[in-house]
């Protein structure tokens, strides 16, 4: 399977990023990593925000714009950084 594929697996909610971790510990992708990182990133402020009445909702909205730009650079095959926050989210999760 090669990266692209596996990338837009990683954007199925947690259930494709897991699989998607799994294929990619075989056979290490760039730009699989890459979306693993963003999206886990993603992942863990929304959770963190869900939290946050009325401010947090409206902050989740323009993390699912986030999650379609990543999307949208995952099938084209680009490493596409999340705005703002994806440069952050690349240090953090180098591990993965």
């Amino acid at each position: 399977m090669d990266g692209k594929t596996k990338a837009i697996i990683a954007h199925i909610y947690w259930i494709g990023w897991v699989i998607a971790l799994i294929l990619n510990s075989n056979e290490k992708d760039e730009l699989t990593s890459f979306y693993l990182r963003q999206l886990l990133g993603l992942f863990l402020l929304s959770i963190v925000l869900m939290f946050i009445p009325v401010l947090g909702w409206i902050i989740n909205l323009i993390l699912f714009v986030f999650w379609i730009i990543s999307l949208i650079g995952a099938v084209n095959g680009e490493q596409k950084e999340i705005p703002w926050v994806g440069s952050y989210f690349q240090q953090w999760f180098k591990g993965i």
